[in-house]
């Protein structure tokens, strides 16, 4: 019966000790899962805040899409709509190719196509820059001849070979000037 009590006492030391490894590694799985959980917690967060990101970046690629294609084609309906205004004059001018060349009619149906043209652009709100007499604007000019004139000042046109364009601020084609010195 000794050895019984002894076996007993034994085994309730070992289960004691065990039961202590248990109450230790109970609290260790409670935080390691209290960790995983949070872990699992925030790695969704992130795939919820990487899905969000692709969406957005998406959405925004598609816009830029988007407003090319609306800004084309815009400027594709103001092309059309010069180009319908230029037909008129283009048939004046085929008009005027078939015409006999030494008739009267002839030179005034020239002077009748420039007064189209020139009222087009007013329309378009183009405007000729360079008349002789003004003074040269590098901004606006293009001074490919210098000339030595006693009669007009430094730096002023004296003869506009090409005319320039401008509409508003911005300028469709420099002036081709000579310049006196």
């Amino acid at each position: 019966m000794a050895e019984e009590t002894k076996v007993t006492e034994n085994e309730t030391e070992e289960t004691s000790k065990e039961s202590e490894k248990v109450k230790e590694t109970a609290p260790k799985k409670e935080k390691k899962s209290k960790k995983d959980s949070e872990i699992e917690k925030l790695k969704a967060e992130l795939e919820q805040k990487n899905d969000v990101l692709l969406r957005t970046a998406a959405e925004f690629d598609n816009y830029k899409k988007r407003t090319e294609r609306e800004k084309s084609g815009v400027a594709e309906y103001a092309r059309a709509g010069i180009i319908k205004q230029l037909l008129p004059i283009l048939d004046n001018i085929d008009r005027a190719a078939g015409a006999d060349r030494e008739s009267p009619d002839y030179i005034k149906g020239i002077e009748l196509i420039v007064k189209q043209l020139e009222g087009l652009s007013e329309k378009l709100g183009i405007e000729e820059i360079a008349k002789q007499g003004e003074t040269f604007d590098p901004n606006l000019h293009e001074a490919v001849m210098h000339i030595e004139d006693e009669n007009l000042g430094e730096n002023v046109i004296a003869e506009v070979l090409q005319k320039g364009y401008k509409t508003g601020d911005t300028i469709i084609r420099h002036a081709m000037v000579k310049v006196a010195n």
